[in-house]
This record gives C-alpha cells, sequence and structure tokens, in this order.
C-alpha cells in the first residue's frame, strides 16, 4: 500500500518540520481570508518551501497576510511566496482541497 499526498501535509524547509494545518489555521484568523491551503514549493538550497494558495473577501494583500503570519508564527513557517485569490479553491466530491492539482499549477508557473 502506497500513501499519495497526504505526506505533503508536512513540509521539510532545511529539517525543519512544519504543518500545512497549523499555518492555515493562523490565516484563517484574519477577517478577510475565506479558507487557504499551505503547499511546498521546492527548492534547491532548503528543500521546500511555504507556499500559500488563500482565497480572499476583500483586496487584501500578500504582504499584510505575511505580517498576519509573522506576528503568530515562527519565522521559518510564515509563507515565503503567496497566491491571494477571489476564486475558491479546487476541491473533490467529498469538499477536500485538492493539493496535488495547487502543486500542479505551481509547478506549470
Amino acid at each position: 500500500m502506497r500513501v499519495f499526498d497526504r505526506q505533503k501535509d508536512m513540509i521539510n524547509r532545511g529539517g525543519l518540520k512544519i504543518f500545512s494545518a497549523e499555518v492555515e489555521s493562523v490565516l484563517a484568523g484574519h477577517p478577510d481570508v475565506v479558507e487557504s491551503a499551505i503547499i511546498a514549493k521546492p527548492c534547491p538550497v532548503l528543500g521546500e518551501r511555504v507556499h500559500a494558495v488563500v482565497v480572499t473577501r476583500g483586496d487584501v494583500g500578500a504582504e499584510v497576510l505575511r505580517v498576519w503570519c509573522a506576528e503568530r508564527l515562527s519565522d521559518y513557517k510564515v509563507p515565503e511566496t503567496m497566491l491571494v485569490t477571489s476564486n475558491p479553491l479546487p476541491r473533490n466530491a467529498n469538499g477536500k482541497v485538492l493539493k496535488r492539482q495547487l502543486r500542479e499549477m505551481l509547478a506549470a508557473g
């Protein structure tokens, strides 16, 4: 049996473990955030970096959300890159966010 996708809910940034749910929970606390997904962005130096895809209801910018996270998380857990959108995140029939699809979208540029 092989498990696909669940392993990527943990990001390994230079040996430091970051759980996606923790960062997503902090982002969910922002009043303008509807939903978010944290995914790993490949990095040749650190292995992986934290990338956020955030759905907002207002015109809040990535830098505002980054500061929000920096006030509540350790510095290595703060998303280094962020895609802020008003489009809902892709989900399967059960309502689970399709992080694999988000990673493919990130890799495609």
